[in-house]
């Protein structure tokens, strides 16, 4: 399933807009950016495996590895990769569920949420 860069665009911000004010209020300094495909560094920095994708992407220090005394940091940065997520679905309702999905779990993991939390919550 196939669709323009514009409407991911707006899907990937629809997913942020409809983020409860708890989570939403905490992404100060967070740089969202969509991109095709991750680039072979980022799949075995990741250890993505052959044959899996690598749908989004956290790249920062996570709210809970900050600390009162550091100093100013970075904006993090989350990516999500439109062409792996259109690989993976048929149908355009499938390819919003996904992009939610995806900004969703890059969000955990800035806010310190690791993969194996995630997979006990069912994400």
């Amino acid at each position: 399933m196939r669709i323009s860069r514009k409407e991911f665009e707006r899907l990937v911000g629809e997913a942020i807009e409809g983020l409860p004010d708890e989570f939403a209020s905490r992404l100060e300094n967070v740089e969202f950016v969509i991109e095709d495909y991750p680039s072979p560094e980022d799949r075995g920095k990741y250890g993505v495996e052959p044959g899996r994708l690598l749908l989004g992407q956290y790249q920062g220090v996570p709210l809970t590895g900050r600390s009162v005394f550091g100093g100013p940091v970075m904006p993090d940065r989350i990516t999500i990769f439109q062409r792996n997520i259109e690989r993976i679905c048929r149908t355009h309702e499938q390819v919003v569920n996904e992009v939610r999905r995806t900004v969703l779990h890059e969000i955990a993991h800035h806010l310190g949420i690791s993969d194996a939390r995630l997979r006990e919550l069912g994400y």
